[in-house]
C-alpha cells in the first residue's frame, strides 16, 4: 500500500485503458489517480459502499446506505458492487463526453479539493487541509501545554497532525477532554520511541473508548491509525472534537435551553434534539430577538456572508454589527468578535465563506459555550417539570446513557439516540437495532417508517415485541404500549437484552458450534483462564461480592495479555477509593487489549452482574479475535 504521507505520483499499477488514453492528458490523469486511491482507503483497488461513505461523512455529507450502493450501481458494470480502476475511468471519460453524470462523480467533484493538493517537495495529501489546519489549531490550544505531549504544540500548516497521532498519545488525550475520566492514563504507553505493540495498545484504547463515547468509528484499526491515514484520523479527531464541544448543550448541563420551546411543546422534546438542532434554534432564538428576518437552516451556505453570525454576537455581546467590506473581510471581524467575548476559536475566514459545516458548527458550539446568551430567572425555571425527567437519577441515567452509546457504536444507517426513551417511541429505532443484531429478522414491508398517528406507532412496536419473544428474551407482561408511551424499565430491559444477544452473537460465531454461548460458559471461560494464568482469584457467578474490588478482573486481563497490566498499578481493593481506581484502570486494560467494553468503574463496583457479563464476554471476544 502506499503510504498517503508520501508522494503518491508514482501510481504505476493504475493505468488509462487503452480506448480511453487519448481522452486524457497526463495531468488529467494523474488528477484521476490521486482521486481514485483518496477514494480507495484501504489501498485494495476497489471502491466499495464503506469507503464511498468515509468520503462522504468526511464532507459532511449524510447518505442512506440505499443511496450509497446506486452510487456504486451506477458505474458498476461488473456487478460486483464495488468500484474499480477500469470502472472509474469510464465514468470520468462519460462525464467528459455528456453521457450523463453519475451521482458518484458528483462527490469526486466535491471531493477534488481533498486530493488536488500539492504541498512541500511535491507531496500529494489526500485530505482537507483546512480542516487538518483547524483540528491541529485546535489540539494546540487544547493540548499544547501536555507534559506528555513533547511535539507539542504543532506547526499550523504541516504534516505533524497525522505524525503525533501515530502513537495514540494524543488522541487518548483529546478522549479524556471529550468525556474526562474516559482513559485511564495509567494504561497508556507514554514513553518516546515506542515500538508497534505500545502503539497498537495506546490506538486500541484510543478507538474503543472513543466508540464508548458515542463515535460511529467504522473500518478504522490500530495500524490504520499507526500508518497516519490522514481522511481516517480527520474523520475519527473531528467526532472526538464535536463531542467535546457539544457534550454540555443540554437540558442538565443547561436548563436555560428551556427558552428554546416551541409552542406546544413540553421539555421532553428538547431532550429527542441532537446538540446540531439545538444550537440551530438557539441561533435562530438570538435572530428572531434581535428584530432580523434571516434565518439559519444549516451550518453551510445560510453562514457565508457572515451577517447571521454579526447578529448573534451582538446579540449576545452588544459587540456592534460588522462594517461593510467582502465576505472575509466580514468574517474576520466577526472572528475578532468571537474571540473578545473570550472564545478560542479554530475557524479562518475562509472557512466560513466557503461554508464548512464542520467548522462551522465547531464555532457555534463554542460561542455557546462561552456565553450562550440565554437569561432566565429562578422563578421563570421553576414553572417546568424538572423532576419529571430523572435528570439526576444516577442509577438509571448511567445505564441510559451506556445503552445508548452501544446503539450508536453499531453505526446503524440512519439512526442516531439523542434520547433512549423518547427516540424509540415510534418502534422504526427498535426495529433497526433489532435487524443490526440479528440481520434479516425484520420484514421491513410489515413497518410504518414514517408513522404519523399512535396507532402506527403502537403497531410498530407491538411487532417489535413479537420479535423479541421470537428471539427468545423475557417479555413478560410487556407490551408495545409500554415502548410508545416511554416506559423506561422496560426498555432498558429490552435494549439490554439486545445488547447481551449481540455480544453473544459476535461469542458463538468466534467458538466451535451453533448453540449460543451461555453466561455458565463465560464463567467458566474466566476462572479457566485466571487459573492458567497461576492467578488464583476466581469468581462464583456474575453477582459475586468480590467482583467488586476489581483484582479478578484486572487478573483475566493480564491471562489474555500479560503485558498490559502493569501490577505495581493493581491495589488490595480494600477501600471504596481503590477499588474505583482498579475498576478504571481495568477498562482502561480491557479497551487497550482490544475489548469494546461499555459501562462504568461504578458498575463493577456496584457488581452491576449484566455489565459485569458483558464486560467478560467482551474480553473472550479479544482473546479469540487476538489468537
Amino acid at each position: 500500500k502506499t503510504n498517503k504521507l508520501t508522494n503518491m505520483s508514482g501510481f504505476d499499477g493504475y493505468k488509462i485503458p487503452a480506448d480511453l488514453k487519448k481522452d486524457f492528458t497526463p495531468d488529467e490523469t494523474n488528477e484521476m489517480r490521486r482521486a481514485y486511491q483518496a477514494f480507495d482507503i484501504n489501498g485494495d483497488g476497489h471502491i466499495d459502499a464503506d469507503e464511498l461513505k468515509s468520503v462522504l461523512d468526511n464532507l459532511g455529507e449524510k447518505v442512506s446506505a440505499d443511496a450509497l450502493n446506486k452510487m456504486i450501481d451506477e458505474v458498476d458494470t461488473d456487478g460486483n458492487k464495488t468500484v474499480e480502476w477500469d470502472e472509474f475511468c469510464q465514468m470520468m471519460h462519460n462525464i467528459r463526453n455528456g453521457k450523463g453524470e453519475a451521482a458518484m462523480a458528483q462527490v469526486v467533484k466535491k471531493a477534488a479539493k481533498m486530493f488536488n493538493v500539492e504541498g512541500a517537495g511535491g507531496a500529494v495529501h489526500t485530505f482537507s487541509e483546512e480542516e487538518r489546519d483547524a483540528f491541529t489549531l485546535h489540539l494546540n490550544n487544547c493540548l499544547g501545554k501536555d507534559p506528555d505531549l513533547s511535539n507539542m504544540p504543532m506547526k499550523i500548516d504541516s504534516m505533524e497532525l497525522f505524525e503525533n497521532c501515530q502513537d495514540g498519545l494524543m488522541l487518548c488525550k483529546l478522549i479524556n477532554l471529550a468525556e474526562e475520566g474516559s482513559v485511564d492514563e495509567r494504561a497508556l504507553n507514554k514513553k518516546k520511541n515506542m515500538n508497534v505493540y505500545q502503539k497498537t495498545e495506546n490506538q486500541n484504547l484510543a478507538i474503543n473508548a472513543a466508540r464508548a463515547i458515542g463515535c460511529q468509528v467504522v473500518n478504522v484499526g490500530a495500524m490504520d491509525l499507526i500508518e497516519g491515514r490522514p481522511i481516517l484520523i480527520l474523520g475519527l479527531i473531528w467526532q472526538i472534537i464535536k463531542l467535546q464541544l457539544t457534550s454540555n448543550i443540554s437540558l442538565k448541563d443547561c436548563p436555560e435551553l428551556v427558552l428554546l420551546l416551541e409552542d406546544g411543546e413540553e421539555l421532553e422534546d428538547l431532550l429527542k434534539l441532537s446538540a446540531e438542532d439545538i444550537l440551530l434554534r438557539w441561533f435562530n432564538y438570538h435572530l428572531k430577538n434581535a428584530g432580523s428576518a434571516r434565518r439559519v437552516t444549516n451550518f453551510g451556505g445560510d453562514l457565508k456572508d457572515s451577517e447571521c453570525y454579526s447578529i448573534l454576537l451582538n446579540q449576545i455581546t452588544k459587540c456592534g454589527l460588522v462594517g461593510a467590506g467582502d465576505d472575509k473581510a466580514k468574517a474576520t471581524q466577526v472572528i475578532a468578535n468571537a474571540n473578545a467575548m473570550g472564545v478560542e476559536s479554530f475557524i479562518q475566514p475562509n472557512d466560513i465563506v466557503k461554508g464548512n459545516k464542520k467548522l462551522n458548527l465547531g464555532f457555534c458550539a463554542q460561542i455557546f459555550n462561552t456565553n450562550s446568551g440565554l437569561v432566565i430567572s429562578e422563578e421563570e425555571l421553576a414553572d417546568f417539570d424538572f423532576a419529571g425527567l430523572d435528570l439526576d437519577d444516577a442509577g438509571d441515567t448511567r445505564e441510559e446513557r451506556i445503552f445508548r452509546m452501544w446503539i450508536n457504536s453499531l453505526n446503524i444507517d440512519g439512526l442516531y439516540i439523542n434520547d433512549l426513551f423518547g427516540d424509540l417511541t415510534d418502534g422504526v429505532a427498535i426495529l433497526k437495532i433489532m435487524d443490526k443484531v440479528e440481520p434479516g429478522i425484520v420484514s421491513w414491508r410489515k413497518v410504518n417508517m414514517s408513522p404519523k398517528n399512535k396507532f402506527k406507532r403502537v403497531e410498530n412496536c407491538n411487532y417489535a415485541v413479537t420479535l423479541a419473544k421470537q428471539m427468545k428474551f423475557s417479555m413478560v407482561n410487556i407490551g408495545g404500549l409500554d415502548i410508545c408511551d416511554k416506559n423506561k424499565k422496560l426498555i432498558l430491559g429490552i435494549i439490554w437484552q439486545l445488547m447481551r444477544r449481540h455480544t453473544i452473537n459476535i461469542l458463538t460465531n468466534l467458538t466451535p458450534g451453533d448453540k449460543l454461548v451461555t453466561d455458565n460458559e463465560i464463567i467458566q471461560w474466566a476462572n479457566d483462564k485466571v487459573k492458567s494464568s497461576g492467578k488464583p482469584s476466581s469468581i462464583r457467578n456474575f453477582n459475586d461480592s468480590s467482583i467488586a474490588s476489581g483484582q479478578f478482573l484486572l487478573d483475566l486481563c493480564a491471562s489474555v495479555e500479560s503485558r498490559a497490566v502493569d501490577p505495581s498499578i493493581v491495589s488490595s481493593g480494600s477501600t471504596p477509593e481503590s477499588k474505583l481506581n482498579n475498576a478504571r484502570y481495568a477498562i482502561s486494560v480491557a479497551r487497550k487489549i482490544g475489548a469494546c467494553v461499555f459501562l462504568t468503574p461504578e458498575d463493577i463496583v456496584e457488581v452491576k452482574s449484566k455489565m459485569v457479563l458483558m464486560f467478560v464476554a467482551s474480553l473472550w471476544n479479544a482473546s479469540l479475535s487476538m489468537a
